[in-house]
């Protein structure tokens, strides 16, 4: 059983730490993780919970970024490609090949908006044509062409488009379809990195809510948001990887910055029968006459959609508001003007702020989303460098953390150990290849375990080939089914909660699995939900209310209000 207060004394009792990392999201547990294989000792915290920020308010996309070429980001597309395929190698479990199509409008359009952009002027995209796509799309298959993953792109004409895809725009010329990844449980396979690195370097320490309160010279004391106790470490770097909270965090560090200029995005996840069944097995990429780029990408019998682009000077008030709800809404009926998805079907309404550098653009499509390492050196009584981490994105995550992780290495003195690109990651690691490698896996261990293929099939694809870890080997109480949520277990939900640093409900319902965004956390869940995990953390009956309380708020989606935006550019 995990135990945080025996981690948080651990941290009281030796205060020399390499490196203190700020910031639980992905870019953070990454450079946890690579940096713990090479045998750096570290010490990572965050001030909410772990993947709480943007790196769980994302698209769900695994991508190349076939947009980031109109300005000019050839090297970055690159990278997130090669990176796009080493995820489906490394964490086969979560992320899986996603079949794309692009609705197009005309066959010339967009050059001339696309030449500005490409020639550095800050120009708003918009009608990007079959010529553009397709250059695009050949970019993307030439720079994969030695290790190809996924299938080449095809053009598909009017006629047959409108029949695969029921509901779809008739004034379209033609589609164009690709492939791409989708990441199913983002949340969980930060966890499951989390876990590798402590099981690989056990001076290696991770703790959720905990924040930086101030600097004492050459040393940091840090506050337990759960019992109000500190700490004082003295770390010899401290990296900051708080993505939009950057210059915040900063700020706690008496350090003055304007590094970032966040965007806030905000996604849907819909109940539409009607547009899961138009979409089948692929997302739909389309461009708004605003020219921003949107989706609408299936999940989990659900529609994802999103997403918005908005700029906001405080993350911490970043929220999903009724104008963003029906800006999106407003996008789907101009790729889908068929198909009707009313208020009422929206089961999850999310936000994140997307950690981009500042930028004086006017257009926030064109703000990079490569990523960069800003060093604040030494100074006066401050004994340690401060290196933050600036932009970065999902795809790109490991990339990320080893270019930063090299640059940490020989500030230390340390030599490298292994190499994480071919490196599987939690419940990726042996996973069964194919669709009869995961029948043969799935029955042998249903004979072996007494468990139903059924439930083995469903671990399975929640936790890769860590769910060995979430089935109680005589198999007696892996049967034993919540009752609001019977694809559930006790057992499993108790494992989660005595393992995985849940201190909230939230965190269970939000970022250890897909509860909340595929709308199933209900008050009869979330009283269920607190009673097994409140049993596990000892929890008093007033305890349980208020988290049922504290979730309740959180699942709250938008209402409808009288400053709606119904159409046009975002709000």
């Amino acid at each position: 059983m995990y135990d945080r207060p025996t981690t948080f004394r651990k941290i009281e009792q030796k205060p020399d730490v390499p490196v203190l990392i700020l910031g639980g999201g992905v870019n953070g547990v990454g450079l946890f993780r690579e940096l713990a294989l090479q045998g750096v000792e570290c010490l990572l915290v965050d001030k909410a919970d772990f993947v709480a920020g943007a790196s769980s308010k994302a698209s769900r996309m695994i991508h190349g970024g076939l947009r980031y070429l109109e300005c000019r980001e050839f090297r970055l597309v690159r990278e997130s490609l090669i990176e796009r395929n080493r995820l489906l190698d490394n964490a086969p479990h979560y992320v899986t090949p996603q079949k794309t199509t692009i609705p197009l409008f005309s066959w010339l359009g967009g050059a001339w908006r696309s030449a500005l952009i490409f020639a550095g002027f800050d120009a708003r995209p918009g009608g990007r044509g079959a010529l553009l796509v397709k250059l695009g799309l050949s970019f993307y298959d030439f720079v994969t062409r030695k290790s190809r993953r996924t299938p080449r792109h095809f053009f598909t004409s009017k006629k047959k488009s409108l029949a695969e895809l029921p509901g779809l725009n008739p004034r379209i010329k033609a589609t164009a379809t690709y492939w791409d990844a989708q990441i199913s449980e983002a949340e969980r396979l930060c966890i499951e990195m989390l876990d590798d690195a402590c099981h690989a370097n056990d001076k290696c320490l991770a703790l959720n809510y905990v924040r930086p309160e101030r600097v004492e010279g050459g040393t940091i004391v840090l506050r337990d948001e759960v019992t109000g106790r500190t700490a004082t470490v003295r770390p010899r770097i401290v990296v900051n990887a708080t993505g939009a909270w950057v210059d915040k965090a900063n700020a706690t560090l008496g350090l003055k910055t304007r590094f970032m200029g966040g965007t806030k995005g905000s996604h849907l996840v819909v109940d539409s029968p009607e547009l899961a069944a138009a979409l089948g097995d692929r997302m739909v990429y389309y461009e708004h006459s605003d020219g921003r780029i949107c989706i609408a990408i299936p999940f989990r019998g659900k529609v994802l959609m999103g997403s918005t682009d908005i700029r906001i000077e405080d993350p911490d008030e970043a929220r999903c508001d009724e104008a963003e709800v029906a800006y999106m809404l407003a996008t789907l009926r101009g790729v889908f003007p068929a198909i009707e998805v009313r208020r009422g079907q929206i089961v999850c309404a999310f936000c994140g702020v997307r950690p981009l550098p500042a930028s004086a653009k006017g257009v926030t499509a064109t703000i990079t989303r490569g990523h960069s390492i800003r060093v604040i050196e030494p100074e006066g009584d401050r004994s340690f460098p401060v290196f933050c981490l600036i932009g970065g994105k999902w795809t790109t995550f490991r990339a990320f953390a080893e270019e930063v992780a090299d640059q940490l290495l020989g500030r230390l003195g340390v030599e490298r150990r292994c190499s994480t690109r071919d490196l599987a990651i939690g419940g990726g690691r042996s996973f069964p290849p194919g669709e009869r490698g995961r029948e043969l896996w799935l029955s042998r261990l249903s004979e072996e375990w007494g468990v139903s293929r059924e439930r083995l099939a469903v671990l399975l694809a929640r936790y890769g080939t860590n769910c060995v870890f979430y089935v109680p080997k005589d198999g007696a109480r892996a049967d034993t089914p919540l009752k609001s949520l019977p694809d559930y277990t006790v057992a499993e939900i108790e494992r989660i909660a005595a393992a995985e640093h849940v201190v909230h409900l939230a965190d269970l319902i939000f970022r250890r699995s897909t509860i909340a965004l595929r709308g199933l956390a209900t008050p009869a869940a979330l009283a269920e939900l607190a009673g097994v995990i409140g049993r596990v953390l000892a929890w008093d009956e007033r305890r349980r209310e208020e988290e049922v309380r504290r979730a309740l708020e959180e699942t709250t989606p938008p209402t409808p209000s009288t400053e709606a935006v119904e159409g046009g550019t975002q709000p």
